[in-house]
This record gives structure tokens, sequence and C-alpha cells, in this order.
């Protein structure tokens, strides 16, 4: 039987001296401190109440493959389909978590967009003030990434500067020496009156089952703006966990889309703490799946300080035996009064095998603020469906359609057009519509 804790505890001893800043004391004692808490705590069951609702066991009984190695036979043509290729972006792309020098673009011109391992041996005082300071200690697959996260994207913005296109951020697996266990870290850190828009995906280009284990920490200073987003529609045999944690100082702004059409099991655990007065904390999620598939959404904003706001809209369309989580929880603590907090998960059921669990919760220590959460899960509205079929329109087509304008208000907030047009396509995919004839 498998064990795959033990297996990586195991790969550890090897791995660790050769992991980038491994000469960084900082780092090393960083790492074993996590390590030994993942040893303590090992990967959670549904007895844990944040994992109540999702089985890891049937994506940890693969035999992965720890220590990956990158794929030179990977072309710019076998990854072009996954790229906004009708827009000027920098591109960092990673082939099993290593980078990919000759299939990206980097810059240390205006701001430095590079590696993180790059960073962890150019900037060790970033790397000291930054790396665990956001993500939280004692959070199972955080821990582990923190143990062996060896590359990802560095991103630091100095103050007063915008970066002047997008950051394209693409993950690939190629699974070439079978299933694949990754560890990925980005560190981004937006300096006070900066900008920055960040497009990420992950992708499994093999055959084999992956599974990849990815943290963010975000840092945004006063009156930065980051526009962060995540398109998550790889291979059904693919698995992720992705952490990200932003860290809110007075008057910025962020907004993170996530939007879920692809993989066997996903979870995304997206924290806010808004550490500073007048921030604006902006989430976004579409979900759009099917047959043995499971998307977990887990988000928590941390309202700390007063006169914040926050907004929140998830949207779940399931189709055959999909299992849909949402778990959100907005909390105010007494200092934050004047907090403006609205949180809402939609979700449609296509199936009579479709599954949905939701949990909106608001925890509020304040009395002076503007709070409201809510769920919805139900089908289609049978009376509009029979009047856009009294109209001719197929009943494939009519709840298409239905399903459609259900799910692309959760767009509003894209502010790349060629990332909404693309996202726009893969819904009327996913849902099996001609677009043309629904704009």
């Amino acid at each position: 039987m498998i064990d795959l804790a033990q297996d990586l505890l195991s790969s550890f001893v090897v791995a660790e001296p050769q992991l980038n800043g491994s000469k960084n004391l900082g780092v090393v004692a960083l790492r074993k401190e996590a390590l030994d808490r993942f040893e303590a705590t090992g990967f959670p069951t549904t007895r844990n109440e944040e994992w109540k609702y999702t089985n890891l066991k049937p994506v940890l009984k693969h035999d992965y493959k720890v220590m990956l190695k990158g794929d030179d036979a990977v072309s710019f043509a076998d990854i072009k389909q996954y790229l906004l290729s009708d827009l000027d972006t920098y591109k960092l792309v990673f082939i099993n978590g290593k980078y990919s020098s000759w299939l990206s673009e980097t810059t240390h011109r205006d701001f430095d967009i590079c590696t993180f391992a790059a960073a962890l041996n150019k900037y060790p005082d970033v790397i000291a003030e930054y790396l665990g300071k956001s993500a939280p200690e004692g959070e199972t697959f955080v821990d582990l990434n923190t143990a062996f996260a060896d590359d990802g994207v560095y991103i630091r913005v100095k103050k007063g500067q915008t970066v002047d296109k997008p950051i394209e951020v693409l993950y690939l697996t190629t699974n070439e020496n079978g299933p694949a266990f990754s560890q990925v870290r980005n560190l981004i850190i937006v300096e006070e009156n900066a900008e920055v828009q960040i497009v990420e995906r992950h992708q499994n280009i093999g055959d084999q089952a992956s599974f990849t284990n990815f943290v963010s920490e975000v840092f945004a200073a006063q009156d930065a703006r980051i526009q962060y987003y995540k398109v998550q529609n790889d291979a059904t045999h693919a698995s992720l966990v992705d952490n990200t944690h932003v860290q809110q100082a007075r008057q910025s702004n962020v907004h993170v889309g996530t939007y879920s059409f692809g993989g066997k099991l996903v979870r995304n655990n997206l924290h806010f703490y808004s550490a500073g007065e007048h921030c604006e904390s902006h989430m976004d999620g579409i979900t759009i799946i099917g047959d043995g598939q499971t998307v977990d959404h887990h988000t928590l904003v941390d309202h700390i300080e007063s006169n914040c706001y926050s907004r929140e809209l998830y949207k779940g369309i399931y189709l055959g035996k999909s299992h849909g989580v949402f778990n959100g929880k907005v909390m105010v603590r007494q200092k934050a009064q004047k907090t403006n907090a609205f949180q809402q998960n939609d979700n449609i059921l296509l199936s009579d095998k479709a599954k949905v669990d939701t949990k909106p919760q608001l925890e509020i220590f304040a009395d002076d603020v503007k709070c409201s959460h809510g769920c919805t899960i139900g089908q289609l509205d049978k009376n509009a469906l029979f009047y856009l079929r009294s109209r001719g329109i197929p009943k494939r087509e009519a709840e298409g359609l239905m399903t459609y304008a259900f799910a692309s208000d959760a767009l509003e907030y894209v502010k790349i057009p060629q990332l909404e047009k693309r996202l726009n396509a893969v819904i009327a995919e996913k849902l099996g519509i001609n677009l043309e004839f629904a704009l």
C-alpha cells in the first residue's frame, strides 16, 4: 500500500541539498520547521472539518514521482493553445515545476519578473522579509510546499510602477516518468501605488495522473492594484491544491478570479487579510464540471481594519456525477467598524447525480457593519425554458443559453478583453452552445 506522506518525508532527505536556497540558513530552518509540522499532521481526512466534503484518498493513492525533471522536448507549438496568443505578455513557462528559459520572457528593467529559484539566491533579504509571512503555518499543504518549494514565480513591482503588459504564467506537467507530484511557490510583492495583471494556468499534457501542490503569497502595499486570474481547465486525471494568501495594506485593491472547468479534484484555498483601512477585496469564481470531477472553493476574508469592502461571487454549474463545494467565511474583527462585505454562492444542477455542498459564513465582532451572505442551489427555471422553446429554440440550446447567462456576470471584473473572450469561449464549449448565437 502506498504511503505518500512517508514517501515525501523520505524524499526530502535526498532533495534538500539540491533545492535552491539551500545555502540560506533562514530558508533551511523554515523548510525543516515546515516539514516537522507536516510529519506531525499528515494529509487531512474527511474527519477534519475543513475537508469534510472533499475526500483526498482517491488522488493520493497513486505512486507519484516526487523528484521531477524538466522536459526539453516541449516546444512552443505544444503550449500555444494554453496561452493568450492574441495578447502581448510576459510569459513564464514551467515544465514539471522547472523553469523553461527558452519558452519564457523575464525582465529586471523597472520591476522584477523572474523565478522564485532566482530570488532565493539573488534577494535573500526580500525572501527573509516575505517568505512564509502570509501563508499560515500548520496548514498541511502549505507546510509541505514550504518544505519542498524549489521554483515558481517571483514578481516585485516597485513603488509607483505599472507593469506595461500582463504577466502570463503556465505550469506544465508532462508525466514522462509516470504520475507526478510537483510543488510550486509564487511570491508576489506589489509596492505602494504600483499595478500588475497576472494570468495563471496549470496544465497536464501527459496521459497519467498528476498532483500539483501550489502556494502563492501576495503582498499588496498601500494603494497597490492587483488583478490575478486563475484559469483551471486541466485534464480529468490531474489534481490541484491551490493556496493563495493575500496581505493587503491601506487603500489597496486586489481582485482574484478563479475559473474552474477541468481537473479530477481541484481545491482552491483563497484567503484575504485586510490589514489596512479602505481596502477592496474582490473574488469571483465560475465552476463548470462533469462526471467524476470535484471542485472545492474555500475562501476567507479577514477584515482586520475599518472602512474596508469585500465582494465575493461564485457561480457553479454541475453536470453528470460531479461534486461542488463552497465554504466561505467573512470575519469582521471588533476593530473593523464600517466594513461592507458581500458574499454569494449560486449553483445550478443540470443532473440528478450532481451534488453541491455550500456553507457561507459570517463571523462578526463589530457592531457598525453592512454584511450579507447567501447561497442558492437549484435547477433551470422551467417557465423560462418553456418560453425559449416556444420561440423555436431547441431544448439543448435553450438550456445552454440560460446557464451561460447565469455564469457570465461573474466575468464582470475581468479587465483583460482577450482573457474574457477566451473564458466566454470555454464556458460556451462546456455548455454546448454557439457563442455567436448567444451573443
